[in-house]
């Protein structure tokens, strides 16, 4: 069925309006970011009346943006690495394997994904504190306790995303490897992860992305040495100002990694997805 040309300028009119609410709030970033602080605080324009790059430097010294940084790359990272290695296991067993509290597994790791994630704050608040008076393993404060709460949100999630893709890849393939006299393990590597390839890559921008992002549980469970991106942007909000021109600064400086990150792995981000859901 041929498009009229009546839905053909609908069409083009709803994706104009969506690029432009997509495109107006990332100018109004950069251009903001460009700003004085007083032209920030003052009347809204939409150009800059003098250019400036100051905001740009004085960001890295009004918060330590760079420790910042640095923790939220290595809590995403661990935490993503971690829920792809044990998510790729646990759905390589559910899906080729029968065993008793198959079903009730699966279920159960989906479920904890239906309730809020702020039930889960107090219960592992008092464990990360109670377990260091008690032993001395400081969970609470440190990336190792964030990265462990981390992985309590986006393991059960992978797992069940690599399922459904594992149980699209033939079994035939399995077969043809143990013919040849390959165990799980060695099937699993060899076989079955070069062809999962892309819903390993979105398993793993998801995990990581699910961390980056996370502001309740880092703004509880991190002090000033541990703190991440996501909370550590509050800093440039004093108790007699906001710097807004450095906030904005800051939001695109730390964006850009992310956003290069999920461009390049795009195409594999989508085929992964895809192949989840068409199962």
């Amino acid at each position: 069925m041929r498009e009229t040309a009546a839905e053909r300028w609908a069409r083009r009119v709803v994706l104009s309006l969506l690029t432009a609410f997509t495109v107006t709030p990332l100018y109004v970033m950069i251009t903001s970011a460009a700003k004085p602080l007083r032209d920030v605080q003052g009347a809204f324009t939409w150009l800059p009346s003098r250019p400036s790059a100051q905001a740009f430097i004085d960001m890295w010294s009004t918060v330590p943006l760079g420790r910042y940084l640095v923790n939220s790359l290595v809590v995403s990272g661990v935490a993503a690495l971690i829920s792809v290695a044990i998510a790729i296991f646990a759905a390589f067993a559910v899906s080729r394997y029968r065993f008793r509290g198959r079903q009730i597994f699966t279920v159960t790791a989906l479920s904890t994904q239906m309730f809020p994630g702020i039930l889960f704050l107090l219960p592992l608040f008092l464990i990360y504190v109670n377990l260091g008076n008690a032993t001395g393993i400081a969970l609470y404060a440190s990336r190792t306790g964030l990265i462990i709460t981390y992985l309590t949100f986006s393991l059960p999630f992978s797992i069940w995303m690599l399922v459904g893709y594992f149980d699209s890849i033939p079994r035939g393939l399995d077969e043809a490897a143990q013919v040849d006299g390959a165990g799980p393990l060695r099937t699993l590597f060899r076989v079955i992860l070069p062809t999962a390839v892309p819903g390993v890559v979105a398993v793993t921008v998801y995990a990581f992305m699910t961390a980056w992002g996370e502001v309740l549980f880092a703004s509880v469970m991190t002090n000033e040495t541990s703190r991440t991106l996501a909370v550590g942007l509050q800093g440039y909000s004093t108790q007699y100002n906001v710097y807004w021109n450095q906030v904005m600064a800051a939001s695109l400086v730390v964006s850009v990694p992310v956003v290069a990150g999920f461009l390049m792995l795009q195409r594999y981000f989508v085929a992964g997805l895809t192949a989840g859901a068409v199962k």
